[in-house]
């Protein structure tokens, strides 16, 4: 079954250009690859799906392509426009095995049809050559007219062929299974109309007729080419429900009995949540005074519900934690058992190092036990942006900085400097010149020392 998605229209250049590819004369005289190679070229990469649907509607309706050979160069086509992927990822493999399959899936008792696919009848030919896109593509099937690669003798198939296809059938099966069954019934609304009828000068031209055609359909914002009627499924209406006392509230016949039961606190926020509502949202944009830091922190302790409902989100974080680095450690405090912990310490890690930054981390690591990879994958950020900076004064700033936050982290026993010892190490190396470098890479050496010390036997041990 041939499931075949929608397209966005055609622009009229884009139709006559891909007619002029497709034309008898075209696909009589010039090798397959030229044709392709020109497609592929003239069209843009993210407009190639969009080409391929049109070179489908084209295959499957018997009047707009005529000739074998026109199919065989548009079906080409469509191999060549995903050549770089495996047959199987091409968004058209169906269609290949749609062309091949055909008359035996007409035949077959209990297979159904596709009615899309109806009126067109393939050759031998064009059978094969879908066979050997699928089985082997190779260059010298290419180099030559459609038309005389038509007339020439056929070889006989490949041996290892119907495994090729199995498998190719499999994987196309593999990815229309979540289509509905209603979804991949019905028939198409474009269908061939022998009956000629004269163009505007009066004469009977089929080429012109197929043209105005090809033109009406490709370029209506609706894709009618791709449109299905399908059958109507009816199904019976399900009664009403007989409710006898379930909804007497809303009408009551006795007014005594009936009192209406409203909590006028449900509507209002509780005292000073505005206020710090209105304190959060300056807090993000800029600096607070002593005194509103205070108020808003004072809110924030009084009532541990207020966090929820100032407005704080993990994108908010990085302009909280420049602007009042303090409100942010109170803020993660009360937010440590909130599922949206994670995110927020995602945030925190990733954002650009600075002064207030290390201090929230610090003071965190100081006030509750964080995660460890969490603390890790700080210390790591904040050593490759020391790297990365090009300004020596600043580099040097930031360096300083970084050392005495990892000397305050060892020497309170936050981390396990075994873990990072040889990244901080090299890290000290690298910038031995700076004094606070210098004395972080000796109290290292120190630990290290006291380590090896520790592990020795009692005796052992000076």
């Amino acid at each position: 079954m041939l499931q075949l998605p929608s397209t966005m229209a055609l622009s009229t250049k884009d139709i006559s250009t891909l007619l002029s590819l497709l034309s008898e004369e075209s696909t009589e005289q010039q090798p397959i690859e030229t044709l392709a190679a020109q497609c592929c070229s003239t069209f843009n990469k993210q407009d190639h799906f969009k080409v391929g649907n049109a070179l489908v509607f084209l295959i499957l309706q018997p009047d707009m392509l005529p000739h074998p050979h026109q199919r065989v160069v548009a079906t080409a086509i469509l191999y060549f426009l995903y050549k770089n992927e495996p047959i199987k990822r091409n968004p058209f493999a169906n269609v290949f095995l749609h062309i091949m399959q055909h008359s035996e899936m007409s035949k077959a008792p209990g297979k159904p049809t596709d009615p899309a696919l109806h009126f067109t009848k393939f050759t031998p030919g064009e059978k094969y050559f879908v066979r050997q896109l699928i089985i082997n593509p190779n260059k010298e099937l290419f180099k030559k007219p459609a038309s005389l690669l038509l007339h020439s003798e056929l070889p006989p198939p490949a041996a290892a062929s119907e495994t090729s296809l199995a498998e190719l059938e499999t994987a196309v099966q593999e990815r229309l299974k979540d289509v509905p069954p209603a979804a991949r019934s019905g028939v198409s609304v474009v269908v061939p109309d022998p009956d000629l009828r004269p163009d505007a000068s009066g004469a009977y031209s089929e080429q012109n007729v197929t043209r105005r055609t090809v033109e009406g359909v490709l370029s209506s914002p609706a894709p009618y080419a791709h449109q299905r009627l399908a059958p109507e499924f009816l199904r019976l209406a399900p009664p009403l429900h007989n409710c006898i006392d379930e909804m007497v509230y809303m009408v009551p016949t006795e007014p005594h009995e009936h009192q209406v039961a409203y909590d006028p606190s449900l509507l209002t926020a509780p005292a000073g949540v505005g206020e710090a509502r209105q304190l959060m949202a300056l807090a993000v944009n800029g600096p607070l005074t002593l005194q509103q830091q205070n108020q808003l922190i004072s809110q924030l302790k009084r009532d541990l519900k207020t966090v929820y409902q100032v407005g704080v989100t993990p994108a908010k974080l990085p302009d909280l934690v420049e602007h009042n680095p303090i409100i942010a450690i109170e803020v993660l405090l009360q937010l440590m058992d909130s599922p949206q912990i994670t995110d927020f310490f995602n945030v925190l890690v990733n954002m650009e190092m600075s002064l207030h930054s290390m201090e929230v981390v610090n003071r965190l690591t100081t006030a509750v036990e964080l995660p460890a990879e969490f603390v890790h994958l700080y210390i790591t950020n904040c050593i490759a942006t020391c790297g990365a900076i090009k300004d020596r004064y600043m580099q040097n700033r930031l360096v300083r900085l970084v050392c005495v936050f990892l000397q305050s982290l060892i020497r309170n026993k936050i981390i396990n400097v075994q873990t990072i010892l040889i990244e901080v190490q090299a890290f000290c190396i690298d910038f031995i010149r700076i004094r606070e470098a210098a004395a972080l890479f000796r109290l290292l050496k120190q630990l290290d020392s006291n380590e090896h010390v520790s592990q020795l036997p009692p005796g052992q041990r000076t």
